[in-house]
């Protein structure tokens, strides 16, 4: 088990999903745990669970926040640090997709999805980071996707977020290394989570990848197991780690069975 005593550890997308999964197994390992979402009455099921695994001194707490609102951000950052003096880990899990063709989805849906999964994840690292500069020390793991890296058909948008993402994590992990900061991105592929009740409309892409799909809980302790590591990337499964490797080294080939083999939304 990863000793997480006395430790601060934030997370934005704890009511469900990767986020909740992380924020419950960092709270196994005795860490303090502050949940960053919208839906209330989620976050306090999650606190519970938190209070209910967690160490006996350890402390939960709930901020409901909506990572599209600059100024709920700010505020919110604010009462993080009236909560606690430092945060010792940053986990961006915040986000969310849509799979539809390009042409035919809402532009303001599109903006939501930039907000949320870059801005938001932008503006919560900048406010935190300050603080983690005059600690000397601290750790923000930004959640990409294998879709920023290898983009399929009816993924555009959203794998343009998840692109801007990976870009962003790259750039601050180099200004922040000599600040004693470690920065990494988790790229995963497809998770069983309720993140496709929203981004599939069809309702049978979990199914048809049902072979490929990541467990939840077992991603979330391998995030945990990295905390206060040096590591920069969580690409998961491997597979697609080396496919993205090789999309780039063939890029026309690498197009071809992301419109083929990958074409499954």
């Amino acid at each position: 088990m990863v000793n997480l005593l006395n430790q601060t550890i934030v997370v934005t997308g704890a009511s469900s999903g990767i986020g909740k999964d992380v924020a419950v197994n960092a709270a196994k390992c005795g860490g303090n745990v502050i949940l960053i979402a919208r839906n209330e009455e989620k976050l306090l099921q999650v606190k519970n669970e938190c209070i209910r695994v967690g160490a006996e001194n350890a402390h939960h707490e709930y901020l409901s926040v909506d990572m599209s609102d600059p100024d709920q951000i700010s505020s919110g950052v604010e009462k993080i640090f009236e909560l606690t003096e430092s945060v010792d880990v940053l986990v961006n899990a915040a986000g969310f997709g849509d799979f539809s063709n390009y042409m035919e989805t809402d532009f303001d849906k599109i903006e939501k999805m930039f907000r949320v999964n870059v801005l938001g994840l932008m503006l919560m690292t900048r406010l935190v980071a300050s603080h983690m500069i005059d600690q000397g020390i601290g750790h923000i793991f930004n959640v990409g996707s294998m879709a920023g890296k290898i983009t399929t058909p009816k993924s555009a948008a959203y794998a343009a977020t998840k692109a801007a993402v990976i870009a962003f994590s790259d750039g601050l992990r180099l200004e922040l290394k000599p600040f004693g900061i470690y920065v990494t991105t988790i790229n995963p592929g497809p998770v069983k989570t309720n993140f496709f009740n929203f981004a599939d409309h069809s309702g049978n892409y979990l199914d048809s990848v049902k072979y490929f799909v990541l467990d939840p809980d077992q991603l979330a302790w391998e995030i945990v197991k990295t905390f206060g590591r040096n590591k920069r990337e969580i690409n998961r499964p491997r597979y697609m780690e080396l496919a993205a490797v090789l999309y780039k080294l063939a890029p026309s080939l690498g197009d071809y069975f992301a419109a083929t083999l990958g074409n499954r939304k």
